[in-house]
């Protein structure tokens, strides 16, 4: 069936390579993105809330606040990965003019 596909597809003369097939099967569509997105940062927003909310417990309440807190942080900057991939997301923080921004807001977490 897979040939099948290939011949009709026009794709026949070439054998598609291991590498070629996972970056297939691991790409997301745009709505799969989107709602990747979505969830994460409201799973990141929720646990920010949480944090903030826990800061009053007597006695643990700092700690809590500074493990919800922090997991919200990392959680919404992470959905930007679904939007524009981990390696942008990467080259795009570590460039010269937001490489400052970068590094304080990683010592800060």
């Amino acid at each position: 069936m897979d040939k099948l596909k290939r011949v009709l597809s026009g794709r026949d003369a070439e054998e598609p390579s291991s590498l070629g097939e996972v970056i297939d099967a691991t790409s997301l569509g745009w709505g799969t993105r989107v709602k990747g997105f979505i969830a994460c940062f409201a799973i990141g927003c929720l646990c920010s809330l949480l944090g903030s909310c826990l800061l009053w417990v007597p006695k643990k309440g700092l700690t809590l606040f500074a493990v919800f807190y922090t997991l919200g942080n990392i959680a919404s900057i992470g959905s930007t990965l679904f939007l524009m991939g981990p390696m942008k997301q990467l080259k795009r923080m570590f460039e010269p003019t937001r490489l400052i921004a970068t590094i304080v807001m990683l010592v800060s977490i």
